[in-house]
């Protein structure tokens, strides 16, 4: 059935990967798709797929359901049902409405019963008295099959009005059963009543389901990809208020991994996060501008969020805690603009300008310098939004934000800061010491100044005399901090590990178990969970192996919700591990714990797939290799998708001997199916329930098991004869799940890492080894999951990071028509980079390939911005004084620019510092918290920003000037050479005229 499939959806559009399961009387497809595929319409692409296929799979194959599935493994809300003594079938029918109610929600995707059982009508045969009316099972079933049937026997039209025939006979209610008839003899009728017992029941057991150890059942749901889910969790309680009236009062209903107060406790966090970061930011623009000039700049902070929300609503974003923190990474860079404005219009006005004149000036002279520093940084977080996979989408609503506030920022700073500023604007009274150095740093030398800035311009004056030591000071540093990170580096993670709130523990065991031994090894884990501290809730459930097509070996397992980081004394890390310690070492059953994934899903860190056209070859392999990690101490909780010892019972229809006795296989199939789950014989659709239920007929529950097998008789024309007569029964292994990949069969090994141990160590370990072993050429062994996903993000990091630079390349040519000066602001990329680095250094972090690589990206269009502001002003004063040597103009330029870039720098440093700093400092509901859940996601992209930006910044202040006197002091020293040479061919003339 599966190869059919694939065929057709393979030449479908946006189709990434195709997976395949085939087992024995099940086929299970997963198509994924491109993340930015219509679902719509691959869910209608897909089923036009399986209908083109529906010809080639067999007869007796059930028409396929297609199902929207989503990457999150973990529910966003259990409702749980359970009661005292309460009877199933109430629980059940209470859990069921609630289902059917809450399915209908926009949002939700699915919503999946934990342990209820399927409804049932059940024909239980009485053998004896089969054999005392002399019917065959055949007759039993057949006189079920022929009157369960709504027969459409045409029209009759006489031309006196046309009129439809029917012949109606389908089963409605359980009662209808009791009386068709099966057999007659003379006048007397045997009837399905006198054979049979007929109930409404469930179907054999095959899940358990407990809620904080009590049995019940529980309704998982899981919300669609675009769905808000607050929102979602809110409407789907409100249905379960809205019915709880007509629910009876020995049910309890409550409510367990409620990710709602979760996700709220998340963006109020952040809120009060940018609330802190705002007030930190507007301390320092008013402490450094004073209070009318720092509320113009501060004013476009909510201008630029206001213009940035509007694009966010009319681009369908939900307002979630990415877009927030595009917010916050923006508040700091939002107001560089009007700074920079603001600040040139406050010298103008204490030089005598009007506030009109003086703003209008700024608005002129700082057009093209703010435009292009804007523009650079939106040329840096530009190819971000075009990051593939799902690691793409989830991060793509930050640089998304980050763009829409900038462009705000643009807007405010060219456009309504000078508004403001020529209305509101006035020059601040200072003393006459203020003013002359005002003066002095307008017109005289600033090297005089006695203050921070009379300083820096005697520190930028040695460095520009001798900039080529300067040049070779500044490339060592940057050389010894890439060659530090290459020896020392702690290596790099896919994402930011933070504190986990909730888990999943998969249960796993290997036999042919019947539900009851797994319910009991299950209880035995959750007795031992239940001893844990710091757990809120957890629902355990325990199936029958190979429920899971994907782990045939998992028996059960749990979700665990843990108690809100504020009301537990320790890390949700240390929690999962006493978890570990209490459930290892019990015989005969695994114990693996995931973690909710805060970022894309990439599953367990170490992912090696196994395929060849020739699936003989992978078993081998596999065990080979997991020999080899089993070694490994680094590596825990190891699995592999190899067959799984078990047996099945075959039996072998010996067709000759069979037709001796009048009997053949289709018969002893038959009677097989009454001593397991019932032959089913058709459905019918109760008032009551909403899909279908089964009408099943079987044998006793005395009269079923393995021994039956060797005593069950069949109905021939020579009567009861037992099938040991013709029928061989022997033991074989499993048939297992066979799993492929794009049409190729393929195995599977996983592993966890112990603590503090990177995949990324591990994975080149693993991978030497592989590569020194021979394996056939048929075969290819490659790294999935996590390794892949990070290694497609360093691919497009990589490829931003380069689009980055090139646009902002043009922009720079096209500002400055310099290739030098462009050059030389791009420069500092090259220094926030190693500012990163140094900063994972001394922090003795990890590179996050997501976090960590955006922030680099991003950076590139932040750091140029004070390159872009002295520059542009360096060249503003070569015009304006000419007389000017070049030492003396570059002092000039970096001593009045010291303010504005150390300003913008600070604002956009203080504004992301705590959070750098693993603190979330909450002003709103004023609580400080040290490596929280917020904190700790954030830490990698923050500490990316903070520390390149602050590394960058202070090398630029000095090695830009520097280096802008290279091509004057270079032109000197050619000008020195040419002098020379021409002095020595005049000697040497001279000397020659002398001879």
């Amino acid at each position: 059935m599966v190869m059919p499939m694939e065929l057709e959806l393979r030449s479908l559009d946006g189709v990434e990967e195709i997976k395949g399961y085939a087992s024995e009387g099940l086929a299970t497809m997963f198509v994924e798709f491109d993340v930015d595929m219509d679902l719509d319409q691959a869910s209608i692409d897909v089923r036009e797929a399986i209908d083109r296929a529906r010809p080639e799979m067999p007869d007796t194959a059930e028409e396929p359901v297609i199902t929207e599935a989503t990457t999150a493994d973990f529910p966003v809300l259990q409702i749980n049902f359970t009661g005292d003594n309460v009877p199933e079938r109430v629980l059940y029918n209470v859990a069921q409405r609630a289902k059917e109610e809450i399915e209908t929600l926009p949002g939700i995707l699915e919503a999946n019963l934990r342990g209820a059982r399927e409804e049932l009508l059940e024909a239980i045969i009485d053998p004896a008295k089969l054999e005392s009316y002399n019917i065959s099972n055949e007759q039993l079933i057949n006189t079920v099959l022929r009157n369960n049937r709504l027969i459409p026997a045409g029209a009759i039209d006489k031309g006196e009005g046309r009129f439809s025939v029917k012949v109606p006979s389908v089963i409605e209610t359980a009662t209808d059963i009791f009386d068709l008839p099966v057999k007659n003899s003379g006048e007397t009728v045997v009837t399905l009543r006198d054979v049979a017992t007929i109930r409404r029941t469930f179907k054999d057991r095959t899940t358990y389901s407990r809620i904080n150890g009590k049995r019940g059942i529980s309704l998982e749901l899981s919300k669609r990809g675009k769905a808000n889910t607050i929102s979602t969790i809110n409407a789907a309680k409100a249905v379960i208020e809205r019915i709880k009236k007509d629910i009876p009062s020995s049910v309890n209903v409550f409510y367990t991994s409620d990710q709602g107060p979760f996700a709220i406790a998340q963006v109020t966090e952040l809120e009060g996060n940018i609330i802190t970061a705002l007030a930190l930011v507007m301390v320092l623009v008013v402490a450094a501008m004073g209070l009318r000039s720092g509320l113009i700049v501060g004013a476009s902070i909510p201008v630029s969020f206001l213009f940035s929300l509007i694009f966010i609503y009319l681009l369908g974003f939900t307002f979630n805690f990415m877009v927030m923190f595009g917010m916050l990474l923006g508040l700091g860079m939002l107001i560089d603009g009007a700074i920079v404005v603001t600040e040139y219009a406050d010298r103008k006005m204490m030089e005598g300008f009007d506030s009109r004149a003086a703003y209008t000036l700024a608005a002129k002279r700082m057009f093209w310098p703010v435009t292009a520093s804007i523009a650079t940084t939106l040329a840096a977080f530009l190819p971000l939004m075009f990051m593939p996979g799902v690691a793409g989408k989830f991060m793509s609503f930050l640089p998304i934000t980050v763009f829409t506030v900038l462009m705000g920022s643009l807007l405010f700073a060219l456009v309504f800061c000078p508004t403001l500023g020529a209305l509101f604007g006035k020059a601040e009274i200072k003393d006459k010491k203020h003013m002359a150095n005002l003066a002095e740093l307008e017109n005289g030398d600033p090297t005089r100044l006695r203050n921070l800035t009379g300083l820096y311009a005697k520190v930028l004056q040695y460095a520009t005399r001798y900039a080529s030591v300067t040049m070779i000071l500044t490339l060592g540093i940057v050389f010894a901090c890439f060659t530090a990170y290459g020896e020392y580096g702690k290596g790099t993670v896919f994402f930011s590990d933070a504190e986990p709130q909730y888990a999943q523990v998969f249960i796993k065991s290997r036999g042919n178990l019947s539900i009851e031994e797994t319910n009991t090894m299950v209880l035995d884990v959750e007795e031992r969970i239940l001893q844990v501290a710091d757990i809120k809730s957890i629902n355990t459930y325990a199936v029958t192996p190979g429920s899971n097509t994907r782990d045939l070996d998992r028996i059960g397992g749990a979700f665990i919700e843990m108690q809100p980081e504020s009301e537990r004394e320790r890390g949700g890390d240390a929690v999962l591990e006493e978890i570990r310690q209490r459930t290892a070492g019990i015989p005969g059953i695994g114990v693996e714990i995931q973690e909710m994934e805060q970022g894309p899903p990439a599953g367990k860190p170490i992912s090696i797939q196994f395929s060849a056209k020739n699936r003989d070859l992978l078993e081998p392999a596999v065990a080979r290799v997991r020999a080899f990690v089993d070694t490994l101490p680094e590596l825990r909780e190891i699995s592999d998708s190899r067959s799984l010892p078990g047996i099945e019972w075959e039996l072998s229809v010996d067709r000759a001997q069979a037709s001796l006795y009048g009997a053949d296989v289709l018969q002893v199939g038959v009677a097989v199916q009454m001593l397991t789950n019932g032959v089913k014989v058709g459905e019918y659709r109760p008032d009551d329930a909403e899909e279908p239920v089964d009408i099943r007929v079987r044998f006793p529950y005395a009269d079923r098991g393995v021994g039956a097998l060797d005593t069950l008789r069949i109905s021939t024309p020579q009567g009861l004869v037992p099938i040991t007569n013709f029928v061989s029964r022997k033991a074989m292994p499993n048939v297992d799940t066979n799993e492929r990949i794009d049409g190729t069969p393929v195995e599977t090994l996983r592993a966890n890492l112990a603590p503090d141990i990177l995949a990324s160590d591990m994975v080149p370990v693993i991978e030497a080894w592989i590569q020194k072993q021979d394996w056939d050429p048929s075969m290819t062994i490659a790294f999935r999951g996590e390794n892949e996903e990070q290694a497609e993000v360093f691919a497009f990091v990589f490829f931003a990071f380069g689009m980055s630079l090139l646009l902002m390349f043009i922009l720079l040519v096209t500002q400055f028509n310099n290739i030098y000066q462009s050059v030389l602001i791009l420069f500092a990329v090259v220094l926030s980079t190693a500012g990163v680095l140094l900063g994972l250094l001394i922090t003795d972090s990890t590179f996050s390939a997501i976090l960590t690589g955006v922030g680099v990206v991003a950076l590139a269009g932040i750091v140029v911005n004070n390159n872009i502001v002295l520059i542009d002003t360096y060249n503003h004063l070569k015009r304006e004084h000419p007389e000017l040597d070049y030492v003396a103009l570059i002092v000039r330029t970096g001593a009045q620019r010291l303010r504005p870039v150390m300003l913008t720098t600070v604002t956009t440093v203080f504004g992301l510092l705590p959070l750098a700093s693993n603190y979330s400092i909450d002003f709103i509901n004023r609580s400080i918290v040290y490596g929280g859940q917020l904190s700790s996601f954030w830490v990698p992209l923050s500490q990316a920003i903070v520390s390149g930006l602050t590394f960058a910044t202070l090398l630029t202040l000095v090695a830009t000037p520097a280096m802008l006197a290279l091509p004057h002091q270079l032109h000197q020293v050619y000008r020195g050479v040419r002098r020379r040479y021409r002095n020595w061919q005049t000697r040497r003339a001279q000397l020659a005229d002398a001879v």
